[in-house]
């Protein structure tokens, strides 16, 4: 697994740094601060879209979680940019996909978005999660990488505003900055009801977090996924049957 939610993705690797070509659209990456990343994948093959009608992606990027999920579903997707230069080359992106008439995408944060309260019935992002360390020297890493600009606090008071009474909260987080952000999650009465162990071999600790959650307790699933059978590159089956209809060599 990547060891940060940014780094280049190198198993879905295509012609370069500045874009990734998978099975059904192209993801162009040149201008973006941080590239296609695991973490991102993850989130985009895993989020549960079934029954979504409008869906919401918080810091979209390169725009591929939300290319990902239009692959996945017939929902209108918003995507909110706070970057300029992200924000212009997931644009790009949209336009030259297949779903351009279903993306849709705000150059803003979320604590300026304005939308209809309560609109999303799916709310994901791959938010900033380095709270207590030491800051990248390039202030758009730095922002991407550290949550000041977008903190845990903020996210669930935009869930709060924006997600439909019965919709979904979900997020990818490193394991104890998952297990804070459900701590404070209950604060603001969101239940977490399916958590997504990620490991990156069989011998390693939990790295990643896939959370779901929901304004009401609702019966608790976890589940476990491991990414590599030990070696590098050698992918387990149950990482292949959650990312083949995405990646070319699969």
């Amino acid at each position: 697994m990547c060891t940060s939610s940014h780094k280049p993705d190198s198993h879905c690797f295509e012609m370069g740094n500045n874009y990734f070509i998978f099975k059904q659209f192209t993801v162009n990456q040149g201008k973006c601060a941080f590239k296609v990343g695991t973490d991102g994948v993850l989130l985009g093959a895993a989020a549960d879209v079934a029954g979504k009608s409008s869906i919401l992606d918080i810091g979209t990027g390169t725009g591929l979680i939300a290319l990902m999920l239009a692959q996945r579903c017939t929902a209108k997707i918003t995507a909110i940019e706070p970057d300029r230069d992200s924000f212009l080359q997931a644009s790009e992106n949209f336009r030259q996909s297949r779903w351009a008439d279903r993306i849709n995408i705000k150059y803003c944060t979320l604590q300026n978005f304005r939308e209809k309260e309560r609109s999303f019935d799916l709310i994901v992002t791959n938010p900033p999660y380095f709270i207590d360390s030491l800051k990248n020297s390039d202030p758009l890493k730095s922002a991407s990488r550290h949550n000041d600009n977008l903190t845990h606090r903020d996210i669930l008071e935009g869930a709060d505003r924006l997600l439909s009474d019965d919709g979904n909260l979900q997020l990818i987080l490193p394991y104890e900055e998952g297990r804070v952000f459900i701590s404070l999650a209950e604060k603001f009465d969101f239940y977490s009801n399916d958590i997504l162990n990620i490991k990156p071999n069989p011998d390693s600790e939990i790295k990643r977090l896939i959370i779901c959650f929901s304004r009401k307790e609702k019966h608790f699933s976890e589940r476990f996924l491991t990414i590599e059978n030990g070696k590098r590159h050698d992918f387990t089956e149950e990482y292949i049957a959650i990312t083949k209809d995405f990646y070319l060599k699969f």
